[in-house]
């Protein structure tokens, strides 16, 4: 049983679609086979009836005409026989007759068509058409008096008689009511025919008033046959209008004078010597008699022919009109059962697809429903329940309907899983920003601590260690807006003014671990508008913070920036290994649509990274591409939009104007009594207080691209104000403490010393990887401008600490 069972599960089955199908397209081509063999049938017997009607009705009165006739020039031609030169002109203008009689039935049975009529008929309309070819000869004989008397008479007979058989023939044809009528015709043809050769006998002894005995006993056989033939199988059979015409015929004068003379002959008689018997002296009678009969047969038998001609046509056409109701009717059934077969199986695919499209529609609205919770949207559950699963259905119903009930629970019930799981994500959601908004608190209450101890410390080996700590620190908050980032939210550094890229870009250098690798190019000095500051720092530090991770020291990490014509294009490359090609595929789609971050199921993926830049980027509008370095290792082109760019400010602060080709920004440096050369406080620090902020959707975008102006120093917001126009507060936070540019620096430290030596003021590097990053990201020394194309590269780190994976991405 079991393997039965697996045997027809194995077995491939027909899919839906084609087993509807075949239900429907069986029953209408049985019905249409059946409707088709029918009117085939029923038009196959049309065409032959109505070929043989055709036939009949154009040979049977030329034929007619042809029989009257021979049996006219058949009594004439025997009495010239008997008495030469008594019927000369009587024979010649009967002839006449007879040849056109002959035309006109050889010329209509030529073109009539007899590709559907049986085999008889053609036999016999070939025997007719071939008994009339000798004429002319047996013509000749007579009119030479050569001719033998019963030579004549006996191919005059043939004529006849292959005529007669061309009506038997017609008689013989399968139409039962036709067929009826037609016999009791060729019996009246065969009793005038009876006649016809009795007047044709007597007229050869009439002159000598005798007949030879075989001559006499054939006419005595032919007055037998016809009364016979009219008593039996004519009066019985004709209709009441054509059977008092045939009784007047009987009881007229002539009959009754021709049936006298007949019954004389009938007398017994015997023969002389030399065989010959006598006849009565009535020739005169008989020919009366004759005269006054033969018209009134000739007239009864066209009666009868076109009687028949008429039945016939008339069957013809109550065939035609069975064939076409037959096949009108058998097509409507064809009709009534395709179109009933195609619309119950359309209903029950109709229906089907419905149950499939409720499906679909359950498939398509449930994640839509799912990301408009995630994005904190109210959702009518009842409505979105409607949508997807129709009207609520009755109970009952057949197959279908119970499966769309079940159906419709399915989808109420995976909407409600679906609310419910997007509650819980969401309050997870906001659970991990709650948190990660704390820990910032504390990152920001830690940066204050270090910047107030950085203030009351001027030892370097504990600003060393301040800075350490700063460095990390700065890393920490990164690390905390990435959580919040997945989240579902956003960072809340916020600044007020426009940036140098070059800025923006050390800026993310410094929140970059090994940051020594990063080598710095820009082209021009392009500016970024203020909204986008923090996002393109935190996408590029994640990006080169990968870079570095993925590439052996001391391989360096090369970061290129440059205007192009749909904005800015920064790149960052590194010489590490790549990745696949499906590799780059999956991040550059990853990019190009940032999914839904489920962090509960990412928990343990090493990839956040990659999250958190396609969430900044779509947020910010920005486009990143990863592709495969020259080098070997991978290339990632973050593109900033034009609308994203800003011009630069026209020297704010009274500052002056920039010099052009200023070398590149030293790093803090020491003189050997341990006092600084520089300036290394002069900060361009992020306000990290909550200020009032307009989301890249709400920002105005540039309306054309222009050249950047000539360099000038970069603007510095503090800590503290940034003029009465930028003045803000904090919502929910209490704001971090304000700073003053240069306020925590010893005295002796706030002017070069002007007995400074070259070779005091020269270099010492012997601070740590952190230190410098400290110094980068805290201190921008007042500057004029920023030299076209400069790389500002950074010394080899003398030790390299390993990344967490967290950092990768």
């Amino acid at each position: 049983m079991r393997a039965r069972r697996a045997s027809r599960a194995r077995r491939p089955r027909l899919s839906l679609r084609t087993a509807l199908l075949v239900l429907a397209i069986i029953p209408s081509l049985a019905v249409a086979a059946l409707w088709a063999v029918t009117s085939l049938q029923t038009l196959s017997d049309y065409q032959r009836q109505a070929a043989e009607e055709g036939l009949a009705s154009r040979t049977s009165q030329p034929a007619t005409q042809v029989l009257f006739n021979l049996q006219a020039e058949r009594r004439l031609t025997a009495d010239q026989l008997a008495k030469p030169g008594s019927s000369s002109d009587a024979l010649a203008a009967q002839r006449r007759l007879t040849d056109a009689a002959i035309r006109d039935f050889q010329a209509k049975t030529a073109s009539a068509s007899t590709d559907n009529v049986p085999a008889e008929l053609r036999t016999a309309l070939q025997a007719a058409r071939s008994s009339l070819n000798d004429l002319a000869q047996h013509r000749s004989g007579v009119d030479a008096g050569s001719a033998d008397p019963q030579a004549e008479y006996s191919y005059y007979t043939a004529a006849t008689t292959s005529d007669l058989e061309l009506f038997t023939a017609f008689s013989h044809l399968d139409d039962g009511d036709v067929s009826y009528q037609s016999r009791v015709l060729v019996s009246y043809f065969w009793a005038v025919e009876m006649v016809s050769r009795e007047d044709a006998q007597l007229a050869r002894g009439w002159p000598t008033g005798q007949l030879p005995q075989d001559t006499y006993s054939s006419i005595l056989l032919q007055i037998g046959a016809q009364a016979f033939v009219f008593q039996q199988e004519i009066s019985p059979r004709l209709p009441a209008k054509e059977a008092a015409a045939a009784q007047k015929l009987i009881v007229s004068p002539g009959w009754q004078s021709k049936t006298a003379i007949e019954q004389s002959l009938q007398r017994p008689v015997t023969a002389d010597r030399s065989g010959m018997v006598g006849l009565p002296a009535q020739a005169e009678q008989w020919r009366a008699a004759m005269d006054s009969v033969v018209p009134q047969a000739y007239a009864l038998a066209s009666t009868r022919s076109a009687a028949v001609r008429a039945l016939g046509q008339q069957d013809v056409d109550s065939l035609l009109t069975k064939v076409t109701t037959t096949s009108l009717i058998g097509l409507a059934a064809v009709v009534i059962v395709v179109i009933t077969s195609w619309r119950l199986t359309r209903s029950l695919r109709r229906r089907i697809v419905d149950l499939q499209q409720q499906a679909g529609e359950l498939e398509r609205t449930l994640p839509e429903m799912v990301d408009r919770l995630a994005r904190g949207e109210q959702v009518d559950l009842e409505a979105t329940a409607r949508q997807i699963g129709g009207e609520p259905r009755t109970s009952g119903g057949d197959e279908l309907d119970k499966l769309g009930q079940a159906l419709t629970l399915a989808s109420n019930s995976a909407v409600g899983a679906a609310v419910r799981q997007a509650d819980q994500h969401r309050g997870f959601e906001k659970l991990l920003q709650r948190i990660a908004r704390r820990t910032q608190l504390l990152i920001g209450l830690q940066l204050k601590t270090l910047n107030e101890m950085e203030r009351r410390h001027e030892d370097p080996e504990v600003l060393e260690g301040l800075f350490d700590l700063d460095h990390l620190t700065a890393r920490l908050r990164r690390y905390e807006e990435n959580l919040v980032i997945l989240g579902g939210g956003q960072p809340q550094r916020r600044w007020r003014k426009p940036v140098p890229l070059l800025d923006v870009l050390r800026s993310a250098q410094g929140e970059v671990q090994d940051y020594r690798r990063i080598m710095i190019d820009v082209e021009g000095n392009p500016w970024l508008s203020e909204r986008a500051v923090g996002p393109v720092v935190h996408v590029l530090a994640e990006l080169m913070e990968n870079a570095a991770t993925f590439s052996k020291p001391p391989s360096p990490v090369e970061v290129r920036a440059a205007l192009v014509g749909r904005g800015l294009a920064v790149e960052v490359e590194d010489r590490g290994l790549g990745m696949e090609a499906a590799q780059y595929d999956a991040a550059n789609s990853l990019m190009r649509s940032a999914p839904r971050m489920d962090v509960l199921a990412q928990a343990d993926d090493v990839r956040l990274g990659l999250y958190v830049v396609a969430r900044l980027a779509a947020t910010a509008g920005l486009s990143v591409e990863f592709r495969p370095s020259a080098f070997g290792g991978t290339r990632a082109v973050v593109l900033i939009p034009g609308e994203l760019v800003a011009q630069n400010p026209n020297a704010p602060y009274g500052y002056p104007t920039a010099v052009p080709d200023l070398p590149a920004e030293p790093l803090p440096v020491r003189s050997a009594a341990g006092e600084y050369t520089e300036e290394v406080y002069n900060e361009f620090e992020a306000d990290f207080s909550s200020t009032d902020y307009q989301s890249p959707d709400e920002q105005q975008p540039l309306d054309h691209w222009t050249e950047p102006l000539e360099p000038v120093p970069a603007p510095r917001p503090s800590w503290g104000h940034a003029g009465p126009d930028h003045e803000r507060t904090a919502p929910a936070e209490p704001p971090l403490p304000q700073r003053s540019r240069g306020a925590s620096l010893a005295a002796e430290l706030r002017t070069v010393p002007t007995n400074a030596t070259p070779e005091e003021a020269a270099p010492t590097r012997n601070r740590s990887g952190a230190t410098i990053g400290a110094f980068q990201r805290r201190s921008r020394a007042a500057r004029f401008g920023e030299p076209t194309g400069e790389v500002t590269p950074f010394p080899n780190p003398t030790a390299y600490s390993n990344p967490t994976t967290e950092d990768q991405s």
